[in-house]
């Protein structure tokens, strides 16, 4: 009995052995052409390892306006994504961080389910019109440069889950016959980075501080310098002017003098107030308050001047004339050196 169940048992095992050595080249010299379509198409269009990649970019087809007083703009543009996961869609699911709250903001699909891409993926596009908010920095105006931003997250899905990724080189595009009244618009560009909140929002399923990849898109836009200079110190200058005939007005007529010189300054505090009207209340001096400031101190020390000179005699007129040209010299030229430094420190 045992030699013929050793002998089953050899030619069992020798059958075996021949299976296992004809079916595995046969599995590995399978051509590529005996797997079904469907099957590879699956296996190409399989998402990689790590969070799910979104292509994103963005057209900017208007900047409508910009409101200092408010820090808020309005800017219409086009924002489109590609992605390979049918499972997600971040069209629906981003949102744009710094809008600003209105009833005007009309937010448009341009299409109701994502596009499917010819070789494997999905597109879809939406047009977000309306205002964004961001704090403007006056520090040098009226020759500063604002950089307005439009930023996007996705609501669901962090960093871990899902990333931005740049359509190309230049994934953000801006009409190129836009035109800003009294800006000029400047390149666009488009920075991905990640947002890290200290909270959970009250989620206990989610950690805290979990980073989400955040999009801002940044337009530059600068005020001409040669229209801007000619708006702000031609009306200051012309004051500074009017306020220097003080000193070449005869001593004896001490009431034109002094009526001279208020003149200028109630129409100095006009300017400032008619040029900063459109601007926010801000706890810093801008340079055009600088500029008005020395201004105000070149009319205060020629009033002071002629208060100083008033209680002389007829007798010291003469005297009094060739100190009032030397004091003129001198407050014009601190007066134009100070404000030449202000400008210089402000945009260096």
């Amino acid at each position: 009995m045992k030699a013929p169940r050793a002998v089953a048992t050899f030619a069992v095992a020798m059958i075996a052995g021949l299976c296992a050595l004809t079916a595995v080249p046969a599995g590995a010299q399978a051509p590529a052409e005996d797997v079904p379509k469907a099957v590879r198409q699956a296996i190409e269009n399989a998402p990689a390892p790590g969070p799910e990649q979104v292509i994103v970019g963005a057209y900017i087809n208007d900047i409508q306006q910009i409101d200092f007083k408010t820090n808020n703009y309005v800017i219409d543009l086009y924002v489109w994504f590609r992605w390979k996961s049918p499972g997600i869609d971040p069209s629906k699911t981003m949102e744009f961080m710094n809008r600003f709250a209105s009833d005007n903001n009309l937010r448009e699909a341009l299409t109701e389910e994502p596009d499917e891409i010819p070789g494997g993926g999905y597109y879809s596009i939406l047009r977000y019109q309306g205002l964004f908010s961001t704090k403007f920095q006056l520090a040098t105006f009226p020759f500063d440069t604002q950089v307005l931003t439009v930023v996007m997250e996705d609501t669901l899905a962090g960093a871990a889950e899902q990333i931005y990724v740049p359509d190309g080189k230049t994934p953000v595009i801006v009409d190129p016959v836009i035109t800003l009244p009294g800006f000029t618009v400047g390149t666009p560009t488009m920075t991905i980075g990640t947002n890290t909140y200290p909270t959970n929002f009250g989620d206990p399923t989610v950690p805290k501080a979990e980073p989400y990849s955040r999009i801002t898109l940044s337009v530059p836009v600068t005020r001409p310098v040669v229209a801007m200079s000619i708006k702000t110190f031609v009306p200051v200058i012309l004051i500074v002017a009017c306020a220097l005939l003080v000193y070449f007005v005869r001593p004896a007529y001490v009431e034109g003098r002094i009526g001279l010189g208020i003149t200028a300054l109630l129409t100095l505090v006009a300017i400032q107030l008619t040029a900063t009207s459109s601007l926010p209340d801000v706890d810093y001096l801008m340079m055009l308050d600088k500029i008005f400031l020395l201004a105000y101190l070149f009319i205060i020390v020629a009033l002071a001047r002629v208060v100083a000179t008033s209680w002389q005699g007829k007798e010291n007129e003469l005297q009094i004339k060739r100190q009032d040209r030397r004091w003129a010299a001198v407050t014009l030229g601190v007066y134009l050196v100070a404000s030449i430094a202000v400008v210089w420190t402000s945009l260096a």
